[in-house]
């Protein structure tokens, strides 16, 4: 079996699931690796009915299992406020277990957002989602500038991550420059994994 990127994400209006979709092709194509693609359950501040076992739509929401099966982690989520969304957090959140028995440790990481405006926080929002793969001892990637599209771009896309301007209307489509971003970062993050596991 192939090892797998887990490309984990919370969406609300779907620009980052889009995203989500572009950083797995760029997983899988480099040889030899695969994406799977997971999603975080909304909270509530008061709950009253479960979720469903399975998303009405999109992909299926994450396990344990999934983190300590992969070999890479993507995680995204739109911001809220300059941060990660609850969801997420919420699901970091819950991963003491891993990190006490150092599930994580050397596995390569990358972060992805959307936001509606250019500075509607895209980059503290990814350094949000950066500190506990720090705290879980994940080897953080970005995106170096020998990507050309990272000094082209006039709307997303960072060092720091991939990223997505929606507009406050939510209605632009992901630019060019953000697809090739995206798709970079999904290479990058699978070709380093794969450099780990076969010891190159």
């Amino acid at each position: 079996m192939s090892p797998s990127i887990l490309v984990l994400y919370y969406s609300r209006s779907g620009h980052t699931a889009q995203l989500a979709r572009l950083i797995a092709r760029g997983v899988e194509e480099v040889p030899g690796m695969q994406a799977r693609l997971r999603q975080v359950p909304p909270v509530a501040p008061v709950t009253q009915t479960a979720q469903p076992p399975e998303p009405e739509e999109g992909a299926p929401y994450a396990t344990r299992e999934d983190l300590l099966e992969c070999a890479g982690l993507a995680l995204g989520s739109p911001t809220r406020f300059g941060n990660m969304a609850a969801p997420l957090k919420y699901f970091l959140d819950s991963t003491g277990a891993e990190w006490a028995s150092g599930a994580l440790v050397g596995k390569p990481a990358a972060v992805f957002t959307s936001t509606s405006t250019m500075h509607g926080g895209q980059e503290s929002t990814l350094l949000s989602m950066a500190l506990p793969l720090l705290h879980h001892g994940m080897l953080l990637l970005g995106l170096p500038y020998t990507e050309p599209a990272l000094t082209s771009t006039l709307s997303g896309g960072s060092p720091y991550g991939a990223s997505h301007v929606a507009g406050p209307a939510g209605d632009n489509a992901i630019s060019e420059h953000e697809r090739e971003l995206a798709r970079a970062l999904g290479r990058r993050l699978a070709d380093t994994a794969h450099k780990l596991a076969v010891g190159v």
